[in-house]
């Protein structure tokens, strides 16, 4: 599974991180992204910042998309 943000959708309340702070974190902009381990996908961000879900942690990634106010969480199978 791999999972990234549309930004311009997000709303920054912080429920991704909250949920999965091993994917998901909020940066100084307000807005979450997805990670890569350690490494941040901000640039560019959106699509073209796919991240490889870590396994075991699908279905805290799924939660996350579901609960997200702003549906700014994509996933691909």
């Amino acid at each position: 599974m791999k999972v990234w943000i549309d930004q311009s959708l997000c709303t920054g309340d912080g429920l991704c991180e909250e949920i999965c702070p091993q994917v998901f974190t909020l940066l100084d902009d307000g807005l979450a992204y997805v990670k890569a381990g350690e490494r941040v996908l901000s640039d560019p961000g959106g699509a073209s910042s796919l991240a490889n879900v870590p396994e075991g942690l699908e279905d805290a990634v799924r939660e996350a998309a579901e609960e997200c106010p702003g549906e700014c969480i994509f996933l691909v199978e």
